[in-house]
């Protein structure tokens, strides 16, 4: 653990640090390590990682611990290299981790992992309505996205009851999230997509509209 927390920081580059928090509003401290390199760097501890059958989860939470977001970073690439190892008790460790330091950049990247899970264990889709409603804007976020990359293995009742759920909503990531779930699924089913926004849009934001119908 501390080997893969060592090589990042003998990486740093503060100059280009810089800019990588300057394009997170600042929200966090960076090393300054950019997702290629860092990836590259990390690929020996990913690839242990994945062989070993076994999620470390300490790992997980000490990297949350971290100041940089690079930590936070690698802990991701490491849960998505061990997606097949998920179960639905740890969907309540995703949303733990999605209420801190919660930004989009982490946020999002939980998509994947998440829908995994729900594809693969189709009773947690009652987690996914529980969070579609919850108080943290950013839990309801991940909920509208996790199914963002399943395509045909998408729930279209399970992504109306979500999205409409979250109608009305001033949060600009809740829209934007609205619109982008859309949009992706155009790609799959736009007439789906199209039929949806006919319906709802005297409900929905501009942003969202815009956003849902630019393939369709």
């Amino acid at each position: 653990m501390q080997d893969v927390f060592d090589l990042l920081k003998a990486h740093a580059d503060p100059e280009t640090a810089v800019g990588m928090a300057a394009y997170q509003r600042n929200q966090f401290p960076f090393l300054g390590i950019k997702t290629p390199v860092r990836r590259e760097l990390t690929k020996p501890f990913i690839k242990d990682a994945k062989q070993s059958g076994v999620i470390d989860w300490d790992f997980v939470e000490t990297a949350w611990e971290q100041d940089a977001r690079e930590y936070q970073y690698v802990a991701l690439d490491m849960l998505k290299a061990q997606m097949d190892l998920l179960v639905p008790d740890d969907l309540a460790r995703f949303q733990t981790l999605v209420m801190r330091k919660s930004w989009w950049d982490t946020v999002d990247n939980m998509a994947h992992e998440v829908g995994h899970i729900v594809v693969t264990y189709p009773e947690t889709k009652a987690t996914m309505l529980a969070w579609s409603r919850h108080d943290d804007f950013w839990v309801r976020r991940l909920a509208i996205l996790h199914q963002l990359f399943l395509k045909d293995q998408t729930d279209t009742a399970l992504m109306t009851e979500i999205l409409t759920a979250n109608f009305g909503s001033f949060e600009f990531f809740i829209n934007k999230a609205i619109g982008w779930a859309l949009r992706q699924y155009s790609k799959t089913n736009p007439g789906w997509v199209r039929e949806f926004i006919a319906t709802h849009e005297s409900e929905m934001t501009p942003l969202s509209i815009r956003e849902g119908s630019k393939y369709v």
